[in-house]
């Protein structure tokens, strides 16, 4: 099969990576604003791919070399012709202070993709809002949580863990405000 790479989508390009990468012997989870764009069809579009593998980096550059991406920085990768750069983000896959326990695993033509669930995801975009205040994450949640189904139970259970009661309850009312 011939890839476009100029024109390449952020699913295609996951399901890609990560079947090569399930191929060599190498576990990793995708997450951050991939995940978004996955979730949401585009609605938000990351201009990168992070995965989170405890793999070495020595380890995964031979298999992205393969796909013609050269490692640009100790932990980032671009090819010249493709519109998004791969990212290996260091181990563990947490969100918050809690390591993520289960993965979902998006089966496409070409290829698997194990990313986070949608509600691990509306998770990790809450983290970026409720420690840094970023209002771009809360808005990916945000839209996360209006195209999939998530667990809001779980996620209230997550965010007081956080200690992020009050956060949660905008983040609430938003979701609720945007039906």
């Amino acid at each position: 099969m011939k890839i476009k790479w100029k024109s390449i989508g952020i699913k295609e390009l996951a399901a890609i990576v990560s079947d090569k990468l399930t191929e060599s012997g190498i576990d990793a989870i995708l997450v951050g604003g991939a995940c978004v764009s996955i979730y949401t069809k585009n609605k938000y579009l990351s201009s990168d791919l992070d995965f989170v593998s405890s793999t070495s980096i020595k380890e995964i550059s031979p298999v992205l070399l393969k796909l013609g991406f050269e490692r640009k920085s100790s932990r980032h990768f671009e090819r010249k012709d493709c519109p998004f750069y791969i990212e290996f983000v260091p181990p563990p896959a947490a969100l918050g202070s809690e390591p993520v326990v289960e993965t979902n695993v998006l089966k496409t033509r070409l290829g698997d993709i194990i990313l986070l669930t949608p509600t691990d995801s509306v998770k990790d975009r809450l983290a970026a809002y409720y420690h840094w205040t970023d209002p771009q994450a809360l808005e990916q949640a945000l839209l996360i949580a209006r195209s999939q189904k998530i667990n809001l139970q779980e996620v209230k259970r997550w965010s007081e863990k956080e200690g992020q009661k009050g956060k949660y309850n905008f983040f609430l009312k938003a979701m609720k405000r945007s039906k």
